[in-house]
């Protein structure tokens, strides 16, 4: 068993049909899947835009939030890891609330799958060999 840490655009494709559906569901099958517990408010924002544009009813978009609640996905506290999200958010240019995955992939020593290709990108294109290191592209699980 692999464990990963997995940011909100990999785990609301387990609810909504959409491009890297398929991979992300692949992740659910014998691997232990891990995030900061920041990924419930994202993937309920995702819920709620998704409603407002019209994409999804109100009805499907509690059943995705109930789907996302019942699944086995480990959630680990924010507050030890904020720091260090904010130190990768200065060095990369990019959204702290995005690093703070990055971060807990770094304490815990993992690997991080998003389906993000800016963030991925920043990544490969970091200095720091662990950064260039630790990102898996949801796409590149096909």
């Amino acid at each position: 068993m692999t464990t990963f840490v997995v940011d909100a655009s990999v785990v609301i494709k387990w609810v909504i049909q959409e491009t890297g559906t398929s991979e992300a569901l692949s992740l659910l099958d014998g691997n232990a899947l891990i995030a900061p517990d920041l990924i419930l408010v994202e993937c309920a924002n995702i819920l709620w835009k998704k409603v407002r544009r019209r994409e999804l009813s109100a009805v499907e978009a509690h059943f995705g939030a109930r789907l996302i609640e019942g699944s086995d996905l480990q959630l680990r506290e924010m507050l030890p890891i904020l720091n260090a999200s904010l130190e990768l958010a200065i060095e990369l240019d990019h959204p702290a609330y995005d690093c703070i995955y990055l971060a807990l992939a770094l304490k815990e020593n993992l690997r991080f799958v998003t389906a993000d290709e800016s963030l991925i990108r920043k990544l490969r294109q970091s200095a720091d060999k662990r950064l260039r290191d630790m990102a898996v592209s949801l796409s590149e699980l096909a």
